[in-house]
């Protein structure tokens, strides 16, 4: 199938009919369908499909006479709710496409060439981030990750048994790490930083970024009928927080945005007795981003006091600065003829993977500069040059 038959196949799949987002969560029905598909294209190109003990997905071309570890390509198939059609899925079909254009041109790899299709990766479900490479690589432990739950209190291990995985197999697999040599992740642009006449460009490195989870306790009770002195009301010290969360951003240079908030019992005539929120920070250096949470948690604290309800804070997940390896990134830019190179604000299972073998990262143009929302977009064109770049360097890196 050609990308663009690749693609349409995927566009509908988890797509809300109203608003054109997609919500494509970790081991729903949406999701499965998107990993059938993997399997069903993988399958139809005569690559080995394997999945491991996290959840993870790769297909495999081993090329006749091909040695040494593989050179590693693909995404993510996973959105954030309402996400848009692009973020992960664009370069699974890219990757499929690539490996299309290098059989057709008679291509012969000296080394294995894998795509993958990470599992969790926005962490829309479970909460943790780019979840299927941090178990892959050690970065999370399989003890905490097996008590991680959704919004309905399912447990990740529940899940993952229910889904044919053994959840006391999960964590990081040595062996299939020594297969890989490198890992080249191809994604839309999360941002409009790519010129008219630069349809790809090359990531420099990962901004710090994290998530932390404000916990709020008080005491719930009758909406008209407790004075406003004897209330103990959660609400007012969350909403204290947002402000602070901006506030500390302006004044340290990073982002902070409360994206998700759970209120108990989010009732219209109830006083709340909890509110739990999700604070993302992200900056350009990992000690501004950790003093804009700290004021955040200072701020949250006092406005808890003063209204007389508890707050506790849990970090979820964090990712320092991540520099992608310089040869690597070189050598991708150089062969895209000097593409341009530029960081990243957003989190990817590249940066996750970097810290075990050298990564670097493709960005396709996105016109709207809009990700994570129904606009998020990418020309065709523009996707196919993405394809044929791709196809370059994989050609290069994988030629032995």
């Amino acid at each position: 199938m050609s990308f663009t038959e690749m693609w349409e196949a995927l566009l509908p799949i988890g797509r809300d009919a109203e608003s054109g987002g997609y919500h494509r969560f970790a081991w729903t029905p949406a999701e499965l369908e998107c990993r059938d598909w993997f399997r069903d294209e993988a399958l139809r190109r005569d690559l080995a499909v394997e999945g491991d003990a996290n959840g993870n997905l790769f297909a495999w071309w081993y090329p006749e006479g091909a040695r040494g570890p593989a050179v590693l390509t693909g995404s993510h198939l996973d959105s954030v709710p309402g996400g848009g059609a692009y973020d992960g899925p664009l370069g699974i079909v890219s990757a499929f496409a690539a490996i299309d254009l290098l059989r057709e041109r008679g291509a012969r790899p000296g080394r294995p060439i894998g795509v993958a299709a990470f599992a969790e990766e926005e962490g829309a479900r479970f909460g943790v981030a780019c979840l299927g490479s941090r178990l892959l690589t050690g970065a999370i432990g399989p003890e905490r990750a097996r008590g991680l739950r959704d919004r309905d209190g399912l447990p990740l291990a529940s899940v993952l048994a229910a889904n044919g995985l053994d959840p006391e197999r999960i964590g990081e697999d040595p062996g299939l790490l020594s297969r890989i040599g490198c890992f080249i992740e191809l994604h839309v642009e999360q941002g409009r930083a790519l010129r008219e006449d630069r349809p790809v460009g090359v990531a420099s490195a990962i901004v710090p970024h994290g998530r932390w989870r404000f916990g709020f306790a008080g005491e719930g009770n009758h909406a008209g009928t407790t004075l406003l002195a004897d209330r103990r009301d959660p609400m007012l010290p969350f909403a204290e927080m947002v402000q602070a969360a901006r506030r500390a951003a302006v004044r340290h240079g990073t982002l902070a945005t409360v994206g998700r908030v759970e209120v108990v019992p989010n009732g219209v005539n109830a006083i709340p007795s909890a509110v739990t929120a999700w604070l993302d920070a992200r900056g350009p250096a990992d000690e501004s981003v950790r003093a804009t949470v700290a004021e955040v948690r200072e701020e949250a604290r006092r406005a808890a006091r003063e209204h007389g309800v508890t707050v506790d804070l849990a970090e979820e997940s964090y990712t320092p600065v991540v520099g992608f390896d310089t040869a690597l990134r070189d050598r991708v830019a150089g062969v895209l003829g000097g593409a341009p190179v530029l960081p990243t604000g957003a989190g990817h299972d590249a940066g996750i993977l970097a810290a075990r073998m050298p990564t670097a990262m493709l960005f396709v143009r996105n016109p709207t500069g809009v990700s994570h929302a129904p606009a998020e977009h990418a020309e065709p064109d523009d996707c196919l040059a993405g394809v044929e770049a791709l196809a370059a360097v994989l050609d290069d890196v994988a030629a032995g």
